[in-house]
């Protein structure tokens, strides 16, 4: 008898026996070929020349000012099922991660590097959680379920003026029949600058299709110093127009926490690992939500937008002026809608 989750592995149905083929993709295996690791051979200043070919060769890359590099290009049907890649910090936001799934044009997942993996504003902080963890001293660790039928090809962009050396990456992958109502990952980065007449942030918009959202990750910059989260989240489900069928009660409530948050932390589903209020500096503040006990379900589309408020005089809420960047995360079918472009590096630099 099958188990339920199927081909996606999980604690439960890990004793489970499969036909599926495990494969993975590093500087030292590029492709995933069987028997195709560790092929390459030192030269003579090489830290492995007295060891020769089969050894620590070629663990890293360096990705060219200016210059984009695949790095997968998988045959499917499969599953991506980890990835792991750690790098300097100037490639957090100067580097975009886009991937593509089943030969489509325009990609399904594109979000700054470090954003991707709730690291926010360019910063590297612990992150503890199910589907994402950031560990010492800069380790990004996906678990992200990512079926394709046809073809995965992921992709990182260096936007930077410089090469950036010292590009680690693992991508390990499953080869496997993926089933009909499996849904593809889809992640979108947003920036914008709230304003006092309309203090919201846009999350995602023009969502087309069925599907669940799963995620969200904030990069929240202030112009002030007082409270900053007492604004709602907002999901409008399927044609829903002024008014959401999902409706939150407070920043810091959605993220979990509760009454102006106090400290920091990080757990399985959600967490606020940082809060940085330097002297000379704008307030900062990284947070995350999984929504995998709780998807957000939606037939025809979605929308989902966070509002910017504090407190005013005489206990009114004030309209805040702040610097927000998002990543909005979700399975669909496709094809999906037209994602907005992609700021240039000008527009994702964070602000100091």
């Amino acid at each position: 008898m099958a188990s339920y989750f199927g081909p996606f592995v999980g604690l439960g149905n890990i004793p489970m026996l499969s036909t599926a083929k495990t494969r993975s993709i590093s500087a030292e295996n590029p492709n995933g070929k069987v028997g195709g690791g560790a092929h390459e051979t030192p030269e003579a200043d090489h830290p492995a020349s007295l060891l020769g070919r089969g050894w620590k060769v070629r663990p890293c890359i360096t990705l060219n000012p200016g210059t984009t590099t695949t790095l997968a290009d998988i045959e499917g049907p499969g599953i991506i099922q980890h990835i792991w890649i750690t790098v300097h910090p100037k490639a957090y936001r100067s580097c975009v991660l886009r991937m593509y799934w089943d030969d489509e044009e325009a990609p399904s997942v594109e979000v700054p590097l470090g954003d991707f993996f709730a690291n926010a504003m360019g910063l590297r902080y612990n992150v503890t959680s199910l589907p994402i963890a950031v560990n010492p001293s800069g380790g990004f660790n996906s678990y992200w379920p990512m079926p394709f039928r046809k073809r995965a090809r992921i992709t990182i962009e260096n936007g930077y003026w410089e090469a950036i050396d010292g590009f680690f990456y693992q991508i390990t992958y499953a080869l496997q029949d993926v089933p009909d109502e499996a849904g593809y990952l889809h992640a979108q980065w947003r920036r914008a600058t709230s304003t006092r007449e309309r203090p919201e942030h846009i999350i995602l918009d023009g969502i087309v299709g069925q599907g669940h959202y799963v995620g969200t990750v904030l990069g929240w910059n202030q112009f002030s110093d007082g409270w900053w989260g007492e604004g709602e989240i907002k999901f409008f489900i399927d044609g829903d127009d002024a008014y959401p069928t999902i409706c939150g009660t407070g920043t810091e409530d959605y993220f979990g926490g509760a009454w102006g948050f106090g400290d920091t932390f990080s757990t399985a589903f959600l967490g606020y690992p940082l809060w940085k209020r330097e002297e000379g500096g704008v307030p900062k503040h990284g947070l995350y939500r999984w929504h995998i006990m709780d998807p957000i379900r939606f037939d025809q589309s979605l929308k989902v937008s966070i509002q910017a408020l504090g407190w005013w005089l005489n206990g009114k809420f004030e309209p805040l002026t702040d610097d927000i960047s998002s990543v909005g995360y979700w399975y669909q079918s496709e094809p999906h809608g037209r994602f907005p472009a992609m700021p240039d590096l000008t527009g994702r630099w964070p602000r100091e």
